[in-house]
This record gives C-alpha cells, sequence and structure tokens, in this order.
C-alpha cells in the first residue's frame, strides 16, 4: 500500500481567550496541518505548532521546511515499510522539530488505520484512561479563583496553575486555592523558567504544606544544571520541560544525580512520536515517572500524544488540554474527554471523526 500524496496547510485555529506565562502572552493559534493520503484512499493527519522559544522553529518556519523539503523521499513508498518511512522523514528533517511532528504524527494514524487498529494497540495499551490537568495562566487571585472555579463545574479536578512573573503573588494563589477546594483538586504548578534556584528554595518551604503534584521546569534551560543542586525531595517533584527537547537532554538529565523527578515529554519537542517512545525508554531505565504535554495544538496531536502516552506504564500525568480553548479544529472528535478525564475513541489511527 503506497503514499500517493503529501500536502501540507496552516490555519489558524484561535482562541476562545488569551492566556499569559512566564515569558509571553498568547491570543491565537496556528497550526501546521500535514496530510497523508495512501492510494486506497486511507487519509492520515498529523499537526504542529512548535514554540520558536524551544525549538527554534514557529508554525510558520515549520511550512516553510515542509515545502522545501523533497516529497519524494516518500511518495510511492510502501506504508507497510512504516519503520524505513518514519526514518527518512527524522533524518531528512532533522533541524525542524515541528515538521517532523506533522509528518511522524501523519504516517502513525495513516499505517494504524491501514492495519485496523488504534494508533495505542499498535504501541501497546498499557493505560485505559487518566484525568487531564487543565491550565489558568498568569493572573490575579481573583481571576485565578474564577476560573478555577468554572474549571470546577466543567468536572476537571486537576488544575495547572502558570507562574513564574512574582513570587509573592504565586504563593498567594496557590494558598487560596488550596484553602477553597481543600483536597477537592489536585494542583501542579509550571513556572516556565521563571524562577531563580533560590527561589525555588523559598516557594518550596512556603508552599509544602499544600501537597502540590508537581513543579514543572522551574529554571531556566542554561541554569539546567543547577537542578541537581537542589534537595533531592525537590528534584523529585520537578518535572522538566524546555530542558527536555530530545534524547541528549533526557540522558543528561537522568545522569546521576537526577536532575528531576518527571519528563515532561511533548511531541512538539522531539518531533513527534517515535522520538518521544526514545525518551519514554530513557526514563523508564532511569525510573522517572512521564508527563505527557502539549501547546496550543489540535486535537489531532493531542490525540497521538494522548495514544502514546497510554502505551507507557510510567506514564503518571497527562497535561493535555491544549485543543479545550481553540476555537475551531480541524475534526470534530480525536479523543473522550468526560469530567476532565481522556481516553482513547477505539476507531483506527488517532481516531478522530469528521
Amino acid at each position: 500500500m503506497r503514499i500517493k500524496s503529501i500536502e501540507y496547510r496552516i490555519e489558524n485555529l484561535e482562541l476562545t481567550r488569551p492566556y499569559t506565562i512566564a515569558y509571553k502572552t498568547i491570543s491565537k493559534v496556528e497550526n501546521v496541518i500535514a496530510v497523508v493520503a495512501l492510494e486506497n484512499g486511507i487519509t492520515g493527519l498529523g499537526t504542529a505548532n512548535p514554540s520558536t522559544q524551544v525549538v527554534g522553529d514557529d508554525e510558520k518556519a515549520t511550512l516553510q521546511a515542509l515545502e522545501k523539503w523533497d516529497k519524494g523521499l516518500l511518495l510511492g513508498e510502501d506504508i507497510r515499510e512504516f519503520y524505513d518511512c518514519l526514518n527518512t522523514v527524522h533524518t531528512s528533517l532533522k533541524d525542524h522539530a515541528g515538521a517532523r511532528a506533522a509528518l511522524d504524527i501523519a504516517l502513525h494514524d495513516a499505517f494504524t488505520q491501514w492495519l485496523g487498529i488504534p494508533l495505542v494497540q499498535f504501541l501497546g495499551q498499557r493505560i485505559q484512561s487518566l484525568p487531564t490537568s487543565i491550565t489558568i495562566g498568569i493572573k490575579s487571585v481573583e481571576e485565578t479563583m474564577r476560573e478555577a472555579a468554572e474549571y470546577y463545574e466543567r468536572g476537571f479536578r486537576y488544575l495547572k496553575i502558570k507562574l513564574g512573573k512574582n513570587l509573592k503573588e504565586d504563593i498567594e494563589r496557590l494558598v487560596q486555592l488550596r484553602k477553597r477546594y481543600k483536597d477537592a483538586v489536585h494542583i501542579r504548578l509550571d513556572a516556565n523558567q521563571g524562577y531563580s534556584p533560590d527561589e525555588v528554595l523559598h516557594l518550596y518551604n512556603e508552599i509544602k504544606s499544600l501537597d502540590l503534584e508537581l513543579i514543572e521546569q522551574p529554571l531556566s534551560v542554561s541554569d539546567t544544571p543547577k537542578l541537581k543542586q537542589l534537595p533531592l525531595n525537590i528534584r523529585k517533584m520537578i518535572a522538566a520541560d524546555e530542558s527536555l527537547v530530545n534524547t541528549s537532554d533526557a540522558l543528561q538529565l537522568a545522569s546521576h544525580p537526577g536532575s528531576c523527578g518527571i519528563f515532561n515529554i511533548k511531541l512538539m519537542k522531539c518531533g513527534g512520536v517515535q522520538p518521544a517512545l526514545d525518551i519514554a525508554g530513557i526514563a523508564k531505565v532511569a525510573g522517572i515517572d512521564l508527563m505527557w504535554g502539549c501547546n496550543d495544538e489540535s486535537m489531532i496531536s493531542i490525540a497521538a500524544a494522548l495514544h502514546t502516552a497510554f502505551s507507557q506504564s510510567h506514564t503518571r500525568y497527562i497535561d493535555l488540554d491544549g485543543s479545550l480553548d481553540l476555537a475551531k479544529d480541524i475534526v470534530k472528535e480525536a479523543f473522550i474527554l468526560k469530567d476532565g478525564t481522556m481516553s482513547v475513541t477505539g476507531l483506527p489511527g488517532l481516531g478522530w471523526k469528521k
């Protein structure tokens, strides 16, 4: 079964509301869409929205890389030679994580549709469902409480709070959230590189009684070596995000003494499902738990991350809310979300519906 055509386009999927993190405010969402069609009519979809700050490419650079890329490397190839097709993508586009992610995801979708099984079944399903966290950007205490109340009413019980601009205000937001919700919600933190090592220590000492799940990327990427100098009890609850882009980063973070207790794997950072599995393998050997995150992405790439996450027995956390605030998407459904808990649809490939 041969690959008949490969097409790309870019779409603004828009946002229902803008939000702020430590180093930027996001007000619109563009995704690159890759479409891989087989000669029997099967269509595999892949999408990408990489972060310039993390991988050096945005969606426009991603589209440009794909348009310059030689489609002839894949056109006419047999999808049954699946891993050869993946190898072609990852070697010929090695400097463009978003381009690799879009094609990698589309190939996984097309191949497992051809097999007639969900991607997670092909990978080996280990988890049936997990609750996702939903993100609250950097806001005032009052705005944070209002948004938390909205998400609670919608059934979400895992909140991820963006921090990193004002330590005092950050602590107050967390104190007030725990005071209002007691043990009814789980709280995760994401500083997006916003703190110094001393601020991390201060933050931890102020909030250690609040029973928080994890602290995502508290230090800047340039300060990554300093993670190993933090006390072990803090390192265990740190999830590496911007510091973890590829397998080389994973090996460095995992080397003794370990820099963190959690890897936050994003397909948009590493370049798709296949490299994500490589990182997950390193984590398993090192005894590191997995968190699966995302950018502002179509539910297509969110579904790809979900299928991959559920194939790994050491997945402990998912933060796959990136499509929930989009004003529109390219498909109607690609996963099941009920009361904040995510599962796959059970349909072949990524399980999407037009």
